[in-house]
């Protein structure tokens, strides 16, 4: 029975201590850290995990240095904090990266006072990376000819990146949890929950596939749904200290503008931060910062025309970037917190406000709402949600069991041996940017092991399937078995980032596309390939 159909079939056989509602950041990192210290927890999504706000960021992993600028030290704190220990717990995964930042004539704010902004960065971040620098125009200029100079100089300082995708490194915390005995399905929705006289919730779900319904009861609830955390808790009855204002972030991907590893740091047109970030073959350049106030959030026109505008402003380039090089399109919903009493953004403007979180707990019913948060933050809201469940009374028996983070170092150790044993990287060395066993490890970490063995058995899994993608065999096989892909669209855009670097004309054109699907969908495969392709065109047109 495959992965998902098994949990589907458990999640009406007991009673859960928590079930969380939501698949993404905040959702997967509560699930991780109850799991793993030995609560009984469900998870479900409406759609595939990671599938709304959390695969729509810019990957980065930042400290916050814009809130230095309304003066929100603590909070600069707490998330420099946060963005040391993902880079100390995932060394793979989340890396180091300098951000070279051009500043323009006029701007409001001198180069030299910006530059001490980024020493005291540096120093509230604990000195934890690289020094910054200052630079003149001709530093600029020389360390990355792609800039063109507007201004006096800039300044270089560093933050923090994901390699992969940010859905991808979401899974990890979902796929943690898995290995502790969580419960996680994805595709299935929350239909109706109310909290019975015996103290338990019932939480009516659907099953997005087949249609059947099922009653999942928890003593605990957590609402962990994102932007729509607000709608979920009125159909709840809940009332909170806390609600959402959205902002919409898009990006655009486009062919690699440089080839040196740093972010290309700007002031847009608005005075807001623009980034040009590295992504694999591929360059992910913008965000736009327009308030929304409806539901899931589309790209515009006007939001291409700015970011293209703002990028062709700032970078010399053989050539114009029109919309016709645009690979694919990154459009999210930021959902900002805010006084539920407040009205509007409580008097604030609304493109200062931060991405804080914030747990809202109703000791009562035993029910709990996550606001806000990022990528950067994930690893305190998971401690923050673990430790409001257990002043619920729930038990956790193995409260001090670190629930995040990579393997010890023995076992990567012994990967690499083994890698090197099998000449694992000189099989696919003319095909990637990268050592095919670096590449394994950060995407699977101990279960890369299994992988090596499956390659061991038949060299024809190291293959690269899906040409040009950097994609092996084996790492469909091991999609199929344990990472709950249940559409095309979520291996190609969320456990992989093939979606994100490859326009989908040379996806549908790609030699192993058809392999790749009867790998994860057996006899369904053409049928799933049909179902992606037409998704796309109405995408498209709409």
């Amino acid at each position: 029975m495959k992965l998902r159909q098994n949990n589907l079939e458990k999640l009406d056989r007991k009673v859960y201590d928590v079930l969380i509602v939501g698949g993404g950041i905040n959702g997967a990192v509560s699930a991780s850290a109850l799991a793993v210290r030995g609560a009984s927890v469900a998870l479900i999504d409406q759609g595939d995990f990671a599938g709304f706000t959390s695969q729509e960021s810019s990957n980065l992993v930042w400290g916050g240095i814009k809130y230095l600028e309304s003066g929100e030290l603590g909070l600069v704190r707490k998330l420099c904090r946060s963005r040391n220990r993902l880079l100390r717990a995932y060394p793979s995964s989340v890396r180091e990266i300098r951000f070279l930042t051009s500043v323009e004539s006029g701007f409001r704010h001198s180069r030299f006072k910006l530059f001490l902004g980024t020493l005291l960065y540096w120093a509230i971040g604990g000195f934890f990376t690289r020094r910054p620098r200052l630079l003149t125009q001709d530093e600029l200029v020389r360390d990355e000819p792609v800039v063109r100079p507007r201004g006096p100089g800039g300044f270089e300082y560093s933050d923090a990146y994901l390699v992969d995708n940010d859905a991808r490194f979401v899974f990890g915390f979902i796929r943690a949890a898995l290995d502790c005995g969580a419960i996680a399905v994805n595709y299935v929705r929350c239909v109706e929950t109310n909290r019975n006289l015996d103290g338990l919730w019932n939480t009516r779900v659907r099953d997005a596939i087949d249609g059947r319904e099922r009653t999942i009861r928890s003593r605990v609830l957590i609402n962990a749904t994102g932007p729509y955390v607000d709608a979920n808790n009125a159909a709840a009855g809940q009332t909170t200290a806390h609600k959402h204002v959205f902002s919409k972030g898009v990006h655009l991907i486009v062919p690699r503008i440089t080839e040196a590893t740093r972010v290309l740091t700007f002031f847009a047109d608005d005075g807001r931060l623009f980034f040009v970030i590295p992504l694999g073959p591929s360059s992910c350049i913008g965000t736009t910062d327009t308030r929304i106030e409806e539901l899931p959030p589309h790209v515009t026109d006007e939001d291409r025309q700015f970011i293209l505008d703002n990028a062709n402003k700032r970078l010399k380039l053989a050539r114009p970037l029109t919309a016709a090089d645009v690979i694919a399109e990154r459009c999210g919903a930021r959902p900002l917190v805010v006084d539920a009493g407040a009205s509007g953004t409580g008097g604030r403007d609304w493109t200062s406000l931060s991405r804080k979180h914030a747990v809202d707990v109703n000791e009562v019913q035993r029910h709990i709402s996550i606001f806000g948060g990022k990528l950067t933050d994930c690893l305190n809201v998971g401690s923050e949600v673990a430790r409001a469940v257990h002043a619920l009374g729930i038990d956790l028996p193995y409260p001090d069991r670190r629930w995040y983070g990579e393997p010890p170092d023995e076992v990567r150790d012994e990967f690499f041996h083994q890698a090197r044993l099998m000449e694992l990287d000189a099989m696919t060395a003319k095909e990637s940017y990268e050592p095919l066993s670096t590449r394994l490890w950060r995407r699977y970490q101990a279960a890369a092991l299994a992988l090596l063995d499956d390659i061991r058995q038949d060299p024809r899994m190291a293959q690269v399937l899906i040409r040009g993608t950097e994609y092996i065999r084996c790492e469909l096989h091991h999609a199929a078995r344990r990472e709950m892909v249940e559409k095309l669209e979520d291996f190609l855009r969320r456990r992989s980032k093939i979606a994100l670097i490859a326009r989908p004309d040379r996806i549908r054109d790609a030699p192993g596309l058809v392999e790749a699907c009867e790998i994860l969908f057996g006899p369904q495969a053409q049928a799933k390939l049909g179902e992606y392709f037409a998704s796309n065109e109405l995408s498209a047109r709409s």
